[in-house]
């Protein structure tokens, strides 16, 4: 199961790294998101800050920041027996942010677990989440720290998981283990696909 994780994980990022017009395409995959039902219900949402060639989110990010949404962004932190998790930040002002780990933009350290700031899991009413590759029944494929599926573990039952990427990256099947938790919806430029949720993942 490692083996074929690791060569579709590898396929993945190359054709990640491929997709041409990143910035048109990402456009296309956050719109889609915004415009969803359960982003115009959602009371809490979290958006992940792109780095390298995932699906661009800041732009759309720093425009729905304006317009009052309450928005949380994750930073990779540890629990209490040293394990990876993602820690939860209400956003409110872009200016609240620093480099991090991997470079990519986390409140700073020193702020971490501020009362008023910091987020429970169990708040998220929608959570958008990356990967390196998805199939079209939501499973999804990640970087293998397993920083995603220990927050999603952690969630509501009625929370909805929406995994963005772009349609190349897409695969007939994602080689899915037990701890590896499944979408509700995969958005890409090209449509959105019903997932089967946590159910699949059980």
């Amino acid at each position: 199961m490692n083996y074929l994780k690791d060569q579709q994980r590898r396929t993945a990022y190359d054709t990640r790294n491929a997709q041409i017009d990143k910035d048109a395409v990402s456009r296309i995959i956050c719109d889609r998101f915004i415009a969803h039902p359960a982003y115009q219900q959602a009371e809490t949402v979290m958006w992940y800050i792109h780095c390298r060639s995932e699906v661009r989110t800041v732009p759309a990010l720093l425009h729905e920041l304006a317009t009052g949404k309450r928005i949380v962004v994750p930073y990779c932190t540890k629990d209490e027996q040293g394990q990876n998790k993602l820690g939860l930040w209400r956003l409110e002002d872009f200016a609240e942010l620093v480099q991090g780990m991997w470079g990519i933009l986390e409140p700073p350290r020193q702020r971490w677990g501020e009362a008023g700031k910091e987020i429970a899991p169990e708040q998220l009413d929608l959570i958008m989440v990356p990967g390196v590759g998805f199939d079209r029944d939501g499973g999804r494929l990640g970087n293998g720290a397993g920083y995603y599926d220990r927050l999603l573990m952690g969630v509501r039952a009625d929370a909805v998981l929406s995994g963005v990427c772009y349609e190349s990256q897409l695969f007939e099947q994602i080689a899915m283990e037990p701890h590896d938790v499944a979408m509700d919806t995969v958005m890409t430029e090209k449509t959105i696909y019903n997932g089967k949720g946590r159910k699949f993942s059980s």
